[in-house]
């Protein structure tokens, strides 16, 4: 969806991640099912139940580890990129998955209970050898309104209603739904497993997701160029072919995209790059003077590239100059925040 909740068109690629997704949950579905029998302890076999709630579980889980790591896998590799468009679908799959699972265990472990299975579902005593008062089943059901929470608001009316800051700061609440998620393993299935397998996919993932956050927050940033470097400017287009409140993106020859945005008059360049997912800020529009993502709403200041306060994200901005009605582009980024002064239009 975009900034103005209008429905964005449908690309191959976009039916290309959905299909791969989809094809994913059920292959893995299907094959820990049929495998499943063949590597359990013999002494303890799965009903076929049990069987469908621990890979309905596991899945889920797979899929909350892949959502967190799209971000920094992004920063890290552009090749990435790709697959931050499917990251709202990816988290309505991963709720429906994380829903069935939680369906199956209220229908099968509590269908015999004399309380309703809800009450009795959350009012059941704490795994064996856990800590006493820290029963495991209603960790996993905050987790689990949480990602319903994630996925209800998922579409842009929600990004607008509530507006960016409050969005924002709702959806990062994927981190603690992770934690309460390992935690209700932790608490739960990992006390009786005989068999390690859980444990290191528990462990390996949850290594992996802190691994590739460390690496992305201590990337070193791309290097400056001297401020003495001499660069062809870039012919960005005629002037008037920039609409109002919209922008332009030019490529520069070896060089991240740059939007190029016209407002009241005066033009400004920044990134095409968001600092939040890497959205593509030339495809959004200025919304109350600030540069507005498409994606997910984050906005910036077009003259310094800066999030209003009290955000701190920043773009890099870029100097523009006007020969004979056409739009020049040094294709040298300043420094993210670096104010450079509008391109006032005769």
């Amino acid at each position: 969806m975009s900034a103005r909740q209008v429905p964005v068109a449908w690309s191959p690629a976009k039916w290309a991640y959905d299909a791969v997704l989809l094809a994913g949950v059920f292959g893995y579905l299907l094959a820990f099912m049929q495998l499943g029998p063949l590597l359990q302890d013999p002494a303890r076999p799965y009903d076929g139940a049990s069987l469908a709630i621990a890979a309905h579980g596991s899945c889920a889980f797979l899929l909350l580890t892949l959502a967190l790591a799209i971000g920094p896998l992004a920063r890290l590799d552009a090749r990435f990129l790709p697959l931050l468009y499917n990251r709202r679908h990816l988290g309505v799959v991963t709720f429906l998955v994380a829903l069935t699972h939680a369906m199956e265990v209220l229908g099968w472990h509590f269908a015999y209970s004399a309380t309703p299975p809800l009450v009795a579902m959350l009012s059941t005593e704490p795994a064996l050898g856990a800590a006493p008062g820290l029963p495991f089943v209603p960790l996993g059901v905050l987790a689990l309104l949480i990602l319903f929470a994630l996925a209800a608001t998922s579409h842009d009316f929600w990004l607008e209603f509530l507006t960016p800051p409050v969005w924002k700061a709702l959806h990062l609440a994927i981190y603690p739904a992770y934690a309460l998620v390992v935690a209700h393993v932790a608490f739960g299935s990992l006390q009786s497993a005989a068999n390690p397998a859980l444990a290191l996919l528990v462990t390996g993932c949850a290594a992996l997701l802190v691994v590739l956050h460390l690496a992305a927050a201590f990337r070193p940033a791309p290097a400056e160029a001297a401020p003495h470097a001499e660069a062809p400017w870039v012919l960005a287009g005629p002037a008037d072919a920039i609409a109002e409140g919209r922008a332009v993106i030019v490529q520069p020859p070896g060089g991240e995209k740059v939007a190029i945005f016209r407002h009241q008059g005066r033009l400004s360049a920044v990134t095409n790059l968001c600092a939040h997912q890497n959205g593509p800020l030339g495809e959004g529009r200025v919304v109350d003077g600030c540069i507005t993502c498409p994606w997910h709403g984050f906005q910036y200041r077009l003259e310094d590239g800066c999030a209003p306060p009290p955000y701190t994200e920043k773009l890099a901005t870029y100097r523009l100059r006007l020969q004979e009605g056409q739009v020049l582009l040094d294709p040298r980024p300043n420094p993210p925040g670096t104010r450079v002064e509008p391109l006032v239009l005769p």
